[in-house]
């Protein structure tokens, strides 16, 4: 047995526990940084509504590309150094949004932050189920996704702390979140990878970046067409800000959301080991279509906050699960390079929903909100009947 076979649990190895962890410093770094970037970009930095789904799409977008390439190369070289510079740009990227005296330079660190992600994250997912049975990874990724999301809860904390403790200032908060993103690049290390074959067959090497055909394309043309109305979650926090959120209330309802994701991430995980996976993804979608519609539709901050908590539920039955859908349907080898191009389409459809939803912001998002809800309804019958999509 190597070092990160199986253990006695199955499924829990090395690392899937240190990427874990990796992926909670990072979450808390950048989650502390998401919830006052809509402000930080409108109030601080003076930028129009618009800059705000720009940013986002334009950083997504960034990413989507960077994932369809590393994929690839997730799959036809060592995984480890990919993510190692994945999570080191991301720091960068902070680090240029804290010097930050203009919106162009927050959209230069966002990018850099995000090409970042977009070169670890397949290699990682592909690293997380090394030598972990088909039947558990639900629960590999929705252990991860709960890390990941515990981070978004903890930074959001730290940054309404610093914010209380510093005069209710903005920029020291965007230091602080330099800290944990530098401590998650050096956590990378503990990370172990197997040993496998260099490809050399220029044929091989090629199919790296093909389309697998069968079940796996069918669940990507349907997860791409959603993505193309999950516009980025700044546009929802901006919402909040528009019908009265204080700084304050906009980071606490923005940490609910996140509690609710990661404590719903892995029961949704272990859901997808035991019940058809187009089942729990429709789930989330649902879930989907009420926070959107309710958010366009209400004003009442209250009623704003369980709906962040339901939209929550939607995050911890389409992330992981996603991710754990897309494992199924291909082999071993095929990994990374499906997992690039599952993430790298949909991010370029978020990049889409970004744009024509900062167009139609208007006063208030009311627009935008109801057709992505709308359409999210419809994708949920279809997806729930299993008709378009096999359930591995």
């Amino acid at each position: 047995m190597t070092e990160d076979a199986p253990s006695g649990r199955g499924w829990l190895t090395r690392n899937v526990l240190t990427l874990s962890g990796v992926s909670f410093l990072q979450d808390a770094a950048s989650e502390l940084l998401y919830p006052i970037m809509p402000i930080f970009l409108t109030v601080v930095l003076g930028a129009p509504a618009v800059v705000v789904g720009l940013v986002e799409g334009v950083a997504e977008g960034a990413a989507a590309l960077t994932k369809l390439l590393a994929g690839g190369w997730g799959d036809r070289w060592a995984r480890r150094p990919l993510i190692g510079l994945g999570y080191g740009m991301a720091a960068i990227g902070k680090l240029l949004i804290a010097l930050a005296a203009a919106w162009p330079v927050v959209l230069s660190g966002r990018v850099v932050d995000r090409l970042g992600k977009g070169i670890r994250g397949a290699p990682r997912d592909a690293l997380l189920v090394q030598g972990i049975p088909v039947a558990a990874r639900g629960r590999v990724f929705g252990l991860h996704r709960t890390a990941d999301t515990a981070g978004a809860v903890v930074g959001p904390l730290i940054g309404l702390a610093g914010y209380e403790l510093l005069d209710h200032r903005i920029r020291p908060l965007l230091w602080i979140a330099v800290v944990p993103a530098v401590l998650s690049v050096l956590l990378v290390a503990a990370v172990r990878e197997q040993r496998r074959p260099t490809v050399r067959d220029r044929a091989v090497r090629s199919r790296a970046w093909a389309v697998p055909a069968g079940p796996y394309r069918r669940v990507l043309v349907v997860l791409v067409l959603f993505s193309l109305v999950n516009f980025p979650d700044a546009l929802l926090l901006l919402r909040l800000h528009d019908i009265g959120f204080s700084v304050v209330a906009l980071i606490l309802a923005y940490v609910g959301y996140n509690a609710s994701y990661a404590l719903l991430s892995y029961p949704a995980g272990r859901l997808a080991d035991r019940w058809p996976k187009h089942r729990v993804y429709a789930l989330g979608l649902a879930c989907f279509t009420v926070a959107y519609l309710g958010l366009g539709l209400v004003g009442s901050g209250p009623v704003a906050v369980v709906l962040l908590i339901v939209y929550g539920g939607f995050a911890a039955c389409t992330d992981g699960v996603g991710k754990a859908w897309v494992s199924s349907l291909v082999p071993d080898a095929r990994q990374s390079g499906a997992q690039g191009l599952f993430q790298g389409l949909t991010g370029g459809a978020i990049l889409v929903a970004g744009i024509w939803a900062g167009l139609a912001w208007g006063s208030a998002g009311v627009v935008p909100l109801l057709v992505s809800g709308a359409v999210a309804a419809v994708l949920t019958v279809i997806l729930a009947s299993g008709r378009l999509t096999p359930a591995p």
